[in-house]
């Protein structure tokens, strides 16, 4: 058992983590919603019209794979690690993280975005994920802790980052809410 000045100094640095996270977010946050509405915007017409149209299945999968991975990712992140129950959810999770981004890749306003690619600014999670998760798997199977910790909530935090902007008006969920 640490002894109790031990078990607080870890909790006071467990926190200010938290902290340091949270601030990132949201200042992460913040700049991608300025550099996107600075270079194309946040979608195109289609973006608008979409709730009409209905939903494309890039955005069908996308959803239903990110939306129980932002649920799911506390759960991993916050329990306790290394057992088998870990492992599984975890696997269930970096599953779901994987297929939203390659849905992500589907997902893009012809003629927006940066320079008239249809991608914008937050496309770049999806290269983030994908390249992020197989390290973060590599760290756990190598025994390397603190950087497979690492990996996993900046991928959580980059996960949330994205999902915040989804509600911004002018995108697809953001004009669903909004109007």
């Amino acid at each position: 058992m640490p002894n109790p000045p031990e078990a607080r100094r870890k909790k006071h640095q467990a926190l200010l983590n938290l902290g340091w996270t949270i601030t990132i977010t949201l200042l992460i946050t913040l700049i991608m919603t300025v550099l996107t509405a600075s270079f194309g915007g946040f979608g195109s017409q289609d973006a608008k019209e979409g709730a009409a149209r209905g939903f494309s299945l890039p955005i069908i999968l996308h959803f239903v794979t990110a939306f129980p991975a932002l649920i799911l990712g506390p759960i991993v992140l916050i329990r306790r690690k290394g057992d088998r129950l870990h492992r599984l959810l975890g696997r269930i999770w970096v599953g779901l993280l994987l297929v939203s981004a390659a849905a992500s890749a589907f997902i893009h306003s012809p003629g927006g975005g940066v320079a008239g690619t249809g991608f914008s600014f937050i496309h770049g999670f999806t290269v983030w994920t994908i390249v992020c998760v197989p390290l973060g798997v590599w760290f756990a199977r190598t025994g390397k802790v603190e950087a497979h910790r690492s990996i996993m909530t900046g991928l959580y935090t980059g996960l949330v980052i994205a999902g915040l902007t989804t509600l911004i008006p002018g995108r697809l969920f953001g004009n669903l809410l909004f109007g």
